[in-house]
């Protein structure tokens, strides 16, 4: 018989050398030439802040640029370093990642100005949160299961997407592991040897959850209970579980976001203390494309974390990356915090 006992990075940082294996050298170490050293995030709007408001100037439209990057956003307060670095743009792919002439939102490889930024500054630490506008195309899904509420002829996303997505994670992961190599790469081309700094690979947290209440509809979470569960615990695990791999296949470590907003999804709490937004805009605008452009703007911040959540995000970051764990999971805590688990 096989047990399964997690064990939170809380309690065992402090000998996590020897309980783990090394601590990572980025802070063990690593000499300090003189650079100011940062912590940088790369990746789509669940780096980028997307949904945590207030966002940056630049960002909010300005010649075309909606990136939506907000000072709420982890990368800015961890305790890795004292400066956080935000190269994550909201709706960005695998391929606005790598290198390459792809464009996006106005701006170009996320790779290729890591690369600059880190001959300039120390990295200590980068985080890569991407894929999910690639294959599995979590906005599209999401808009799946809203049409499939509203519209009793149309079946559940779970029976609509259900049995495509594991294609669907086949087809992303070589494309998530062709931007980690382009991390790895712009890192290289800088100078840095991979033990130099932390490359920490993230999932997405799970937006919703079937303990909705039955009002959950006009609260702002127009999709039915079975297909919240089936979002819970089958799409998100298993594109959890995919991104994994690939961190296994490249050397980079891995830091599961699945079940961040556990007992906070959107609709299962007060507002305000809710780790997920809720939808933003008129869901039968948003099925029916008559939004327009400025809505589907405003739609982009549905169903991503909340500042909250990415201050919780941050803790857990922070607690992570010194442990030298090379895997674990934020699992929200009685003191209203996230920390890393490990199973062993």
């Amino acid at each position: 018989m096989t047990h399964t006992v997690r064990i939170s990075l809380v309690l065992v940082t402090a000998s996590a050398a020897g309980a783990f294996g090394p601590v990572d050298r980025a802070f063990a170490g690593v000499p300090d030439d003189g650079r100011p050293p940062v912590v940088v995030a790369l990746g789509d709007s669940a780096a980028s802040g997307e949904g945590a408001g207030g966002y940056e100037p630049g960002t909010r439209g300005e010649g075309g640029n909606w990136c939506h990057r907000s000072p709420a956003a982890y990368v800015h307060h961890t305790t890795l370093a004292d400066r956080g670095v935000n190269l994550a743009c909201s709706g960005a792919g695998t391929a606005h990642v790598a290198f390459g002439t792809a464009v996006h939102h106005t701006e170009g490889s996320q790779a290729t100005r890591l690369g600059e930024l880190a001959r300039r500054n120390r990295v200590v630490a980068v985080t890569l949160q991407i894929g999910a506008n690639d294959e599995p195309d979590l906005a599209g899904t999401a808009v799946a299961c809203i049409r499939a509420y509203l519209d009793l002829r149309e079946p559940g996303c779970r029976y609509s997407l259900g049995p495509r997505w594991a294609d669907r994670l086949a087809a992303v992961t070589p494309r998530v592991e062709g931007a980690v190599q382009a991390v790895r790469g712009a890192m290289t081309g800088a100078g840095y040897r991979d033990g130099d700094y932390a490359l920490v690979l993230l999932s997405y947290s799970a937006p919703g959850s079937e303990a909705m209440p039955i009002w959950h509809a006009v609260q702002g979470c127009p999709f039915s209970r079975p297909d919240a569960a089936w979002s819970r615990t089958e799409a998100f695990p298993r594109l959890s579980e995919a991104i994994e791999r690939v961190a296994e296949r490249t050397g980079a470590r891995f830091l599961d976001l699945t079940r961040l907003a556990e007992g906070r999804e959107a609709c299962t709490r007060d507002v305000g203390e809710e780790w997920q937004r809720r939808v933003t805009v008129d869901p039968r605008a948003l099925v029916q494309g008559t939004l327009g452009a400025a809505g589907m703007r405003l739609f982009q911040e549905s169903f991503h974390p909340t500042a909250a959540a990415h201050a919780a995000i941050a803790g857990c970051l922070s607690e992570f990356v010194p442990s030298g764990v090379p895997r674990a999971a934020c699992v929200p805590a009685r003191d209203g915090r996230a920390h890393p688990e490990v199973t062993v």
